[in-house]
């Protein structure tokens, strides 16, 4: 069902717009049919606005989706594409943060935390931000009358996971991805996961109370998406649906469609340039995304997601996805999924008991896949059929006219975006690589373990201490 916004007889005033944005969320909430996980505002806020199910992230970790989010261009045609940077640049000439456009239009913007409104919010940007770039961190320093355009982080459900303890999730009763082991490990760190959402319905929660207490509940629309997917194995820093596939729900009393769900394809990149749009803001011309809410027809026939590279992890993949298809193209594919990272080292059990399991022989055919030492140049995935993306079509003959065709479509958005720095100033992949392997150590430390611990010593660790979440007052 296509979402509009409805024609009003009369020209309304402007309206306020929160951005309510969660670090690394899948669709794992229960109004997106996730029946173990609580999440009660999230479903409300759904049932009294739009659902859509095809909202893609420009990438799959944090700096270049928020780089991306903020500007509304692809990261690589910004030169924004690597997380992080150290040595950091400006944009380039033309290009401004939304939040400009939004202030010379008379809005107060802001940006803060969901724990403490008068701390900012993530601002983890790939380029030199103007330290002007926020007002402030909350609504209620504006002036008064004055529209806002307010961003309110939520560090969930990024790791560390924390604990429900008022509704801990049963690992028993977890279905993993195929591509996961079925382990005890591996379903009680999902679970984890899954009550970090639960407390970021409440945050959510929490939120939504403040504005309408402050009366501005029917004057906001409200969006809240995630600006990445899962921070789990072969999702987060990958192309799989896992790592770029997040929520998004719009809510604007009496202008959006209630209870209504949108399959098109949106790309993050869309929110930027359709909130400037509901603001009365004209767009600058050089803006790459798309206003989806003035039409319910389909915007796009695909979307792109880009990997570069992670920390100290060297990389380069590119995807195109369709509503039927999605095609990868890995530039390294002498390389493994898993080259090291040390974030993912220290923070992903999984990892962990896969890398062990891999050496014993005890992964199957499709789990042992992400291990292995290389991988294809290319994959191609039926996401209808395949909605897992483990059957690769790129070598069946019978969908050569599909790869061919979606080899052209990644071609020309290449052809078109793709201006980022290749090779890399090699000067900061190795701050990144010094700066992560002290960081790996002193984490590593802070848990009582040496930085060179053997794979089977860490999963001793993590078989010791991810255990089940204990319940209140029991």
């Amino acid at each position: 069902m296509g979402t509009s916004c409805k024609q009003q007889e009369k020209e309304p005033p402007k309206p306020n717009i929160l951005w309510i944005i969660a670090d690394d969320l899948g669709t794992d909430l229960a109004c997106y049919g996730t029946p173990l996980v609580k999440t009660p505002n999230l479903d409300k806020l759904a049932a009294e606005g739009t659902r859509f199910t095809n909202l893609f992230t420009i990438c799959a970790v944090c700096s270049p989706s928020r780089s991306a989010l903020v500007t509304g261009m692809y990261p690589v045609s910004i030169n924004c594409h690597q997380h992080r940077t150290h040595f950091k640049k400006p944009l380039p000439d033309g290009i401004k943060p939304v939040t400009v456009y939004f202030r010379e239009a008379g809005y107060f913007v802001c940006n803060g935390s969901v724990t403490d409104l008068n701390r900012p919010g993530k601002q983890d940007y790939n380029f030199i931000a103007d330290s002007n770039m926020y007002d402030g961190t909350e609504w209620t320093l504006r002036k008064p009358g004055q529209p806002f355009f307010a961003q309110v982080q939520i560090f969930g459900p990024h790791r560390e996971f924390q604990r429900d303890h008022q509704n801990p999730v049963n690992a028993d009763s977890i279905k993993l991805p195929p591509y996961y082991p079925d382990h005890s490990l591996a379903r009680q760190d999902w679970a984890l996961y899954l009550e970090n959402i639960q407390l970021v319905d409440r945050q959510v929660g929490e939120i939504l109370k403040r504005l309408d207490d402050d009366g501005l509940t029917d004057s906001t629309v409200i969006f809240f998406f995630g600006d990445q997917g899962r921070p789990h194995v072969r999702a987060k820093q990958f192309l799989y649906d896992g790592g770029i596939r997040t929520p998004l729900i719009i809510k604007w009393p009496g202008h959006i469609d209630r209870e209504s769900v949108d399959t098109r394809l949106i790309s993050n990149i869309d929110l930027p340039i359709t909130s400037m749009v509901l603001a009365g803001i004209e767009p600058p011309d050089y803006i790459q995304g798309i206003d989806f809410l003035r039409t319910a027809d389909p915007i796009r026939n695909a979307i792109y997601a880009m990997r570069d590279r992670r920390d100290e992890t060297v990389d380069r993949i590119r995807c195109v996805r369709t509503e039927n298809y999605k095609y990868i193209r890995n530039f390294y594919p002498d390389r493994p999924y898993s080259q090291f990272n040390a974030y993912k080292k220290h923070q992903y059990p999984v990892l962990t008991l896969m890398q062990v399991l891999y050496k014993r022989g005890e992964l199957d055919t499709i789990q042992a896949r992400f291990m292995a030492s290389e991988r294809p140049a290319e994959e191609l995935y039926d996401v209808i059929n395949d909605p897992f993306e483990i059957n690769n079509l790129a070598g069946n003959e019978n969908y050569a006219d599909i790869l061919e065709e979606m080899r052209g479509m990644l071609d020309e958005w290449l052809e078109e975006y793709d201006k980022g720095e290749y090779p890399e100033n090699p000067e900061e992949i190795a701050y990144w690589e010094k700066t992560m392997k002290e960081n790996f150590k002193e984490r590593m430390a802070s848990r009582g373990l040496s930085s060179d611990i053997s794979d089977e010593e860490f999963l001793d660790y993590w078989n010791r201490h991810l255990t089940p979440t204990v319940k209140e007052n029991q």
